[in-house]
């Protein structure tokens, strides 16, 4: 999630906390197109100061899925899974955003968002190569992503900000396979990962709910679509 333009941040000056939860799908380009999916749950620290600019940090937690990563191209290859499924690594977010208010209803603000996971998804996959038995294990490592988007931010009644805006991002990773097996990723040891839509859009709503507590969701489409949702604490 990128948030609303605007810091949530009293504007003398002060910390915000978010707990939230995401759902990605993108399409990676390797060997051929994989739909990769991933489930977030993460906690983020944020400072801001008069309403126009705002730096945070993020710790989460996600799995992955890749769709198809095993599939085999050759008939002399047969494997028992066709998908890469990896359960709960830690990844790191760091962002910054800055806002301008035109009037006292609408504003524009920009920001830029970079993740990283710290550890690497690890999977395996069986079966036979030319009537050979085989056992594969893949590896995803440095699976990494930077954003850099534009928003439009609209202050309505009842506390409600909606916002929405265009993102330019690129996510890359490589993919290791323990051994050179024909039709899994062209025989390929190593293939590298790289997101196959380069522009995208998101949009959302941040609702303040009292006593320092708010609520944001938001959806984000590239080529596929996302969405999470995540309470908000301003001290």
């Amino acid at each position: 999630m990128f948030g609303p333009p605007q810091t949530i941040s009293k504007k003398a000056g002060g910390i915000n906390t978010v707990i939230g939860c995401r759902y990605a799908e993108d399409t990676l380009k390797g060997d051929t197109d994989h739909v990769v999916r991933q489930r977030q749950i993460y906690s983020q620290a944020a400072y801001g100061a008069s309403g126009r600019w705002e730096i945070y940090g993020r710790i989460g937690i996600s799995d992955l899925q890749i769709a198809d990563a095993f599939r085999s191209s050759s008939a002399l290859t047969t494997v028992s899974k066709d998908s890469f499924e990896e359960n709960w690594k830690f990844f790191g977010t760091l962002g910054a955003r800055a806002y301008y208010p035109v009037n006292s209803i609408f504003g524009v603000g920009a920001f830029v968002q970079g993740s990283c996971n710290f550890g690497n998804f690890t999977d395996e996959t069986g079966g036979t190569s030319a009537g050979v038995p085989f056992t594969a294990d893949m590896k995803v490592k440095y699976l990494w992503d930077v954003n850099f988007g534009i928003g439009v931010q609209a202050s309505v009644p009842y506390g409600i900000q909606l916002y929405a805006g265009p993102f330019v991002y690129y996510t890359e990773a490589d993919a290791y396979l323990s051994g050179s097996v024909p039709g899994i990723q062209s025989g390929a040891e190593k293939t590298s990962l790289k997101n196959a839509s380069a522009v995208g859009g998101f949009f959302g709503v941040a609702v303040g709910l009292g006593r320092g507590f708010g609520l944001q969701i938001e959806g984000q489409y590239t080529d596929r679509f996302s969405a999470g949702s995540a309470i908000t604490y301003t001290y």
